[in-house]
């Protein structure tokens, strides 16, 4: 079955595959979603699915990844440039990014969105973000060897916080604990922002590979502060 959009042109712009996307936070939707707008675009000109976007953006996401953890220790040995890793990385992770982007934009106008291909693109960031989570967390230990594994652990389990609580945001119970969308508080919530967060991950790759270990303390404290919040906010609802 065929969506509105694709009904009525059965050409679609790159600005009809951006109007239907999902948002992500005031960076995505200024640049990653645009780029996903594109990718999807020239997906629809080859004829190719949603799920073929899906699978590209986990195979390049988890390639980039593997590459920062393989040139962790090199980096940190100063045999290797920390600026080519964090431009490799700025560019993998983006584009990889987009392209998940691209995929539901594309299934959205095409009509070729389904539950099978939604769980494969839910299946696919786990697996790609668990793979960004290795690559910061390899940087950082690679640069201060005396890094606590409980902070590893702890910066690993809360990262998958805002993977988990997005998806629950697509349900029909979905909430929102700020619901302003004024600048300052959009602002503030590009802490939570993919498209902006592995922005800054890999420009502390490419300038400053030693803070790793403290950009692994901002997003525990950053994600595990969200996740309390979320179910203070959730508790209290239930009870009224």
């Amino acid at each position: 079955m065929q969506s509105a959009t694709s009904l009525a042109d059965p050409r679609p712009t790159v600005a009809d595959f951006h109007r239907v996307n999902r948002g992500g936070g005031l960076f995505s939707e200024s640049i990653s979603q645009w780029l996903g707008a594109v990718f999807a675009l020239v997906a629809q000109r080859l004829g190719l699915r949603p799920t073929a976007l899906t699978i590209t953006n986990l195979v390049l996401g988890l390639a980039t990844s593997v590459t920062v953890v393989a040139l962790a220790g090199p980096v940190a040995a100063g045999d290797v440039p920390a600026w080519l890793v964090g431009l490799l990385a700025l560019i993998g992770w983006q584009v990889a990014y987009s392209l998940d982007c691209a995929d539901g934009q594309l299934a959205r106008v095409t009509g070729q969105g389904s539950a099978a291909g939604a769980r494969v693109d839910v299946l696919c960031d786990v697996a790609a973000q668990i793979a960004l989570v290795a690559a910061l967390a390899a940087t950082a230990v690679a640069q201060e060897p005396t890094t606590p594994t409980w902070l590893v652990a702890a910066f690993a389990g809360t990262w998958m916080v805002n993977l988990v609580t997005s998806v629950m945001q697509a349900g029909p119970n979905a909430a929102s604990m700020v619901t302003s969308t004024s600048l300052p508080v959009r602002l503030v919530k590009l802490v939570r922002d993919y498209g902006a967060v592995i922005f800054v991950a890999a420009l502390v790759l490419a300038v400053a590979p030693a803070l790793a270990l403290w950009v692994m303390i901002a997003f525990t404290i950053v994600n595990g502060g969200f996740l309390l919040a979320s179910i203070a906010f959730s508790a209290r609802a239930s009870l009224h």
